[in-house]
């Protein structure tokens, strides 16, 4: 793509080369010898030179601070918002299409479950508008292919960080959302050993950025947001309860999501926000993030690498609760519907309003090498493995739900075993990486 005219002004194509002929060489040296023999005019040149240096160390410091945290800076031209053009975008794609229909800022949504989320909701007939930043913790391709899809389907997706307070402001101000689905987050329990101040900036500090403008929304969003099975930590009991402990975190994902839940409580306490918090356990399927276990297993079992499979310190396998993506959005969208209104009104508090936790789960806890057998099936060909003991890097051995409360609160029933949820998922995803991935695939 060639360069914008403003980029050309800033970014000159041979930055630092001059080229001075050489038969001008003493004209040149004339001409500098009578600009610095005046005072003034040396005064004049060094005020230049500090103003340049001032400006260079701004605007360096300007974008050190937006790209700090992200891996893949979002481009000038998709930082740009406003305009008659953004703003009936945005409308056509908030614009409700049923009777009491909901009108839903999805963040996350070129996410795995928040692009799931935005078509579920975009097909019964409520107005979404999307909100991600694209970044590459995992392949963005990736993001941007499932950007595509919701722009098959009418959903406009704003590429921007749930921090930049304009964006959201701007959002604002052109839609009277009714709902709030915070899917944004940094994902990933390892990954938090590598760069934990991408977890704070977007699991705590983008929160309460997103936060702060629901409260000051009039009307106020009711807001749903993804927290984690994680918070459970080192917790034993099984299975795990929306009652139990959730004050041993073992990752530092798991402390920012109990971070999560203890903001949200204070904003719903103090505002009168609407609030859900869901739990998810090991969301897997279609379009899922390739960081997943099964995912990457997938990948390496087909092309014939070895994959390691961890085992709890006793020598126990790990087991987790895993649950199919249908399953959660049904969850999402029940949370959604059932989510009250929020009691405030430009940041004032005129009532109580819900404050709720659930679960989301499939109360089926199955082993990973069992995990492993079944891709193995599917994909038609042995895995080579290589076990090692769990390190100390916030897994924990085992996850397993108590659904109860979601089932009785919200209908919640998951239908999708791990074997059905696997065989969709290894044909999404030969027909994404092996064949056309354009072309629809029914699971």
């Amino acid at each position: 793509m060639p360069p914008s005219p403003l980029e050309e002004d800033i970014f000159p194509s041979t930055p630092g080369k001059i080229k001075i002929e050489r038969t001008h060489h003493h004209t040149m040296n004339r001409s500098f010898h009578r600009c610095f023999t005046s005072t003034t005019t040396m005064f004049l040149w060094a005020l230049l030179l500090i103003a340049l240096t001032a400006s260079y160390l701004s605007i360096q410091s300007f974008v050190d601070s937006g790209t700090r945290f992200l891996h893949h800076p979002i481009p000038r031209d998709h930082v740009i918002i406003g305009g008659p053009h953004w703003e009936k975008k945005i409308r056509a794609s908030a614009q409700v299409h049923r009777v009491h229909g909901l009108s839903v800022l999805v963040t996350g949504a070129a996410g795995f479950v928040g692009s799931h989320v935005a078509l579920a909701l975009k097909k019964r007939g409520d107005g979404v508008v999307g909100l991600d930043n694209f970044n590459d913790y995992y392949d963005p391709s990736l993001k941007h292919a499932r950007r595509a899809l919701l722009d098959g389907h009418n959903i406009f997706v704003v590429e921007g960080d749930i921090n930049n307070e304009r964006i959201l402001v701007k959002l604002f101000e052109v839609v009277p959302f009714t709902h709030v689905m915070h899917l944004a987050a940094q994902a990933g329990v390892r990954y938090a050993i590598e760069n934990p101040h991408s977890y704070v900036h977007s699991n705590i500090a983008g929160l309460v950025k997103l936060l702060e403008q629901c409260k000051s929304a009039d009307p106020q969003p009711a807001v749903v947001w993804a927290s984690s099975s994680s918070v459970y930590g080192l917790n034993d009991k099984a299975p795990f309860s929306e009652s139990d402990r959730t004050d041993r975190p073992a990752s530092l994902y798991a402390a920012t999501k109990k971070a999560g839940e203890a903001i949200t409580h204070s904003y719903n306490h103090i505002y009168g926000l609407s609030i859900t918090g869901l739990r998810f356990f090991t969301v897997y399927g279609p379009w899922g993030r390739p960081d997943m276990a099964y995912f990457s297993f997938t990948q390496n079992i087909r092309k014939g690498k070895r994959i390691t499979i961890y085992r709890g310190k006793n020598g126990v396998d790990l087991a987790r609760d895993f649950t199919y993506i249908d399953d959660i959005v049904k969850g999402c969208v029940a949370a959604l519907d059932t989510s009250g209104k929020s009691t405030g009104s430009g940041g004032k508090k005129k009532g109580a309003a819900p404050y709720r936790i659930f679960n989301l789960g499939n109360t089926q806890p199955v082993t990973v090498p069992t995990m492993v057998s079944i891709l193995e099936k599917y994909l038609k060909k042995k895995a080579k493995k290589h076990v090692v003991t769990m390190l100390g890097n916030g897994d924990v051995p085992f996850t397993h739900a108590n659904i109860s409360l979601a089932r009785r609160e919200l209908g919640y029933n998951p239908t999708t075993d791990l074997p059905t949820g696997l065989r969709k998922f290894v044909k999404w995803y030969e027909s994404y990486y092996v064949e056309d991935h354009r072309k629809p695939v029914k699971y």
